[in-house]
């Protein structure tokens, strides 16, 4: 009976030897092992094993969301740990709050585990202690519009500060940013009297390439109607010239027809007197026009000289006393055709008149 119960017991401590002995290690998870209180190796993924009562895995506080949490496994992958927003005072002395995101992967449990007592408020803190650092030295504008700058400069703050502990900070990114309600309302001011001045710009600049484009199509019209008109005008006096050319020639080729015409026929005097009358009555037609041909003034002065020497018969002649002095002049070319007219009958009324010789008119035998 002692010796079942002694048995029992063995077995019993066995099972639990290999209960707790026996350690299996997901994968991306490390264990670290203390053996008799000391640090002894770490357990990869795997099967591991323990000697009971003397190897222990040692714990590790993690942060799990908002809880901080004690697991023995410690998980080599990348993580990520949220903050809440902080107080931040700028360098332009502006108060807001800032979140920020950093991920970070522990590289040596180890040293995570023995170099710092609470690795995820260790992190906490320096991460907001430095937050702090980095936006008081930068202005309100700089810390909008450098994010970028901002987030370089807390990661290589943050990793060469974790370094030590076995952690390596991947990267930091600022989750938002809030300033005043006052700052925002001046900088929602100050971003419309912005668009409205880039509106106005816009305009203005569309108003000028308006002007110009239009100015420089009114030029080019005006050219061209320039051109054109020249143009149309040297056509209108190349016509002109050809048409008068081409009337002259044609006057020129009728006056040399004409004047062959009259010279081969042997045109008489009456014919051409004839020709001289039906020419007369052409540009008599019309109102108010009255053609005086030229013989017709050698006539008149005719009639005047015969006034004067058959007048002259009958009334004695003025004695040079009497006689008024008239300022001498040149007679015309009618007056003296009509002198040499007047000589003419006066020589023909003293000579005797020749018997006439009455002329048959033409038969129709003649003819």
């Amino acid at each position: 009976m002692g010796l079942t119960i002694v048995l029992f017991v063995a077995a019993v401590a066995v099972v639990f030897a290999l209960a707790t002995g026996v350690r299996i290690v997901p994968q991306a998870k490390v264990m670290v092992v203390e053996r008799l209180g000391k640090f002894h190796h770490v357990a990869t993924s795997g099967l591991n094993i323990l000697i009971p009562f003397m190897d222990s895995p040692r714990a590790m506080e993690m942060r799990n969301g908002v809880r901080i949490v004690r697991n023995t496994l410690v998980d080599l992958r990348e993580q990520v740990m949220g903050f809440e927003t902080v107080q931040v005072i700028t360098h332009d002395n502006v108060n807001m709050e800032v979140g920020s995101v950093i991920y970070y992967q522990i590289v040596d449990p180890g040293r995570a585990l023995y170099q710092v007592e609470n690795l995820a408020l260790a992190i906490e803190q320096l991460t907001m202690t430095n937050l702090r650092n980095v936006m008081g030295g930068l202005t309100l504008d700089q810390t909008l519009t450098s994010r970028e700058t901002v987030n370089t400069k807390l990661r290589m703050v943050l990793d060469e500060a974790t370094e030590k502990w076995g952690v390596k900070v991947t990267r930091v990114e600022l989750r938002e940013i809030e300033p005043p309600q006052a700052i925002k309302a001046a900088m929602a001011k100050q971003m419309t009297a912005e668009r409205e001045r880039r509106a106005e710009v816009t305009k203005a600049e569309g108003d000028k390439s308006a002007a110009i484009l239009q100015a420089e199509g009114e030029k080019i019209s005006r050219i061209l109607r320039a051109e054109a008109e020249r143009d149309a005008e040297i056509a209108r006096a190349e016509g002109h010239k050809r048409a008068v050319m081409l009337e002259a020639e044609g006057k020129a080729e009728a006056t040399r027809l004409t004047f062959e015409a009259i010279h081969t026929g042997r045109a008489t005097p009456e014919v051409l007197a004839l020709r001289y009358l039906e020419t007369l009555q052409e540009l008599g037609k019309g109102d108010n026009k009255m053609f005086v041909p030229y013989e017709a003034t050698a006539a008149l002065g005719t009639l005047s000289m015969l006034k004067d020497v058959f007048g002259g018969e009958s009334a004695p002649a003025p004695t040079p006393a009497e006689a008024p002095r008239l300022p001498a002049r040149n007679p015309s070319a009618a007056a003296l055709s009509a002198q040499a007219l007047a000589r003419n009958a006066a020589a023909a009324s003293t000579a005797p008149m020749p018997a006439t010789r009455r002329v048959q008119p033409p038969t129709p035998s003649d003819e």
